[in-house]
């Protein structure tokens, strides 16, 4: 399992008042993009905190961190995304960096993480890149792929084409520099051996 660093991505749904109780993570580069609802974390640095739609959170679990997620509400069900990177180092300093992006993802590709923390997105340890868009329908954007680097899409709400092929919600799909997307659901896989283009574009429907 696996597409380059990306390790997987986890889509969870908690419902209200329930959650993920203290547990152990080492050697990934954790981060959380919250969809609806408030996602309450503790971990054992002293962090305390709720990620909000529109957040994205950073969890560097290196030599050793312990943490738990609950939904922060008695009423409201919780959505995330959780994304695990493989780090470019073992036995990293454990760390914690969480910002919010809500108002910058409208219709673009917004940087929200990376491996030099530009543009104010947060950092992960790996040479890596992560963008979130959220598009109204007919927008389309492009993203020029450099030589041998390998993407993933994966869509959280709605539908839209990569390079004209139909993605919906809950879809994920490999990309690279010269290859078609290659769909695999929500786990990633080898791309498909196919040509495409060197840039792959997304409209949203």
């Amino acid at each position: 399992m696996g597409h380059g660093p990306l390790r997987v991505i986890n889509e969870d749904r908690v419902q209200p008042g329930q959650g993920f109780a203290q547990h152990s993570h080492q050697g990934m580069e954790i981060l959380s993009w919250v969809l609806e609802g408030a996602l309450q974390h503790r971990d054992s640095l002293g962090t305390g905190v709720l990620i909000r739609p529109g957040e994205m959170q950073r969890m560097t679990a290196g030599s050793g961190i312990t943490h738990s997620e609950f939904n922060a509400s008695d009423k409201e069900l919780v959505h995330f995304l959780q994304i695990w990177i493989i780090p470019a180092q073992v036995g990293l300093q454990p760390g914690y960096e969480q910002k919010s992006f809500s108002n910058e993802v409208n219709n673009k590709l917004h940087l929200v993480a990376s491996g030099d923390a530009r543009e104010g997105s947060v950092l992960v340890h790996q040479d890596a890149d992560v963008y979130v868009a959220r598009l109204a329908s007919g927008t389309e954007l492009s993203y020029p792929f450099k030589p041998g680097r390998l993407g993933w899409i994966q869509i959280a709400r709605g539908s839209i084409k990569v390079d004209g092929q139909a993605l919906e919600r809950g879809d994920g799909a490999a990309l690279d520099w010269h290859r078609r997307p290659a769909p695999a659901g929500s786990t990633p896989r080898r791309p498909a051996d196919r040509p495409a283009r060197r840039s792959s574009q997304a409209i949203g429907r």
